[in-house]
């Protein structure tokens, strides 16, 4: 088991989905969403490799990995470093994840 460590930007990107989800749907749907953000990351936390490289060859940013969040349309975006989850960022599937990662880490 390898601990996911958040990044700062990826922890105000969770806050920010929570507080969304409770403006848009209340209280309970902003629960399952915190609860579902945290089952997503015990899950790569328990097998760091069955995120998808795909995005990371596409962007060629070496070692990246998506997962996604249950039934919702997000994706944490990490790395596998030696002893811990490198996690970049929360991501809405309809925002530009190609330019916004590329942006972050200079490619494209």
């Amino acid at each position: 088991m390898k601990p996911a460590v958040l990044r700062p930007q990826a922890l105000r990107d969770q806050q920010g989905e929570v507080r969304y989800y409770r403006k848009e749907g209340g209280t309970r749907l902003a629960v399952r969403v915190a609860r579902d953000t945290n089952k997503a990351l015990d899950q790569i936390e328990l097998e760091p490799g069955i995120g998808s490289s795909r995005l990371g060859k596409l962007l060629d940013i070496q070692g990246l990995r998506t997962w996604r969040v249950g039934k919702f349309p997000l994706v944490w975006c990490y790395f596998e470093r030696g002893d811990h989850l490198d996690v970049v960022r929360l991501l809405g599937e309809r925002q530009d994840i190609v330019a916004i990662l590329g942006d972050e880490f200079g490619s494209n």
